[in-house]
């Protein structure tokens, strides 16, 4: 049975507009007739990208990440502009963070950040065949490029070391990747 929808939605309050998120606040009833109040981060979606390289390498960005103030191992990510498609933000992202240019994309997976709060969706894609070219970051943003293998991988995500969730999905669908392509 579902409680909560935007069908029971009886008022809508916005919080905050800002350059990355929106805050806003719902009051919805449920079926008995009880108000409840949700709390929505709206945010337009980001790319993750998984890569290869030719010696089976992943690679992955050392990046300081404020909200943690911590330093996190992480596949490069970004965030979608307002109305961009996916893809050439995955291009753009991909090359502005580690330097490299892919020639083969696949999309691997779409998912939810953090659905209980935040209509965030992430596009997951495979990249492959690269080229080393120049980083172009952002005024505001540093990163380390690491290679490291698949295994290497795992045993930093069981280790404590790679906590970034999309990173660990990435890794577990490289890994799929590779076995449905033997």
């Amino acid at each position: 049975m579902v409680l909560f929808t935007r069908q029971n939605r009886q008022s809508t309050r916005r919080i905050h507009e800002g350059h990355i998120i929106n805050l806003r606040m719902d009051t919805v009833r449920t079926p008995d007739g009880h108000e409840a109040t949700r709390e929505v981060v709206e945010h337009n979606g980001g790319v993750v990208i998984a890569s290869l390289t030719a010696e089976q390498k992943v690679i992955l960005v050392k990046q300081y990440r404020y909200s943690i103030d911590r330093d996190l191992l992480e596949l490069p990510a970004g965030r979608i502009e307002a109305n961009e498609d996916p893809f050439p933000a995955a291009r753009r992202e991909f090359t502005e963070e580690t330097g490299y240019f892919a020639h083969q994309w696949k999309e691997l997976s779409r998912f939810y950040s953090a659905p209980g709060f935040c209509d965030e969706i992430l596009y997951m894609y495979l990249a492959t065949d690269l080229e080393m070219r120049e980083k172009k970051l952002d005024f505001d943003e540093e990163t380390e490029v690491v290679e490291i293998s698949l295994a290497e991988g795992w045993e930093m995500v069981m280790d404590g070391r790679i906590q970034d969730a999309k990173t660990i999905a990435g890794l577990g669908l490289i890994q799929a990747h590779l076995q449905q392509s033997t």
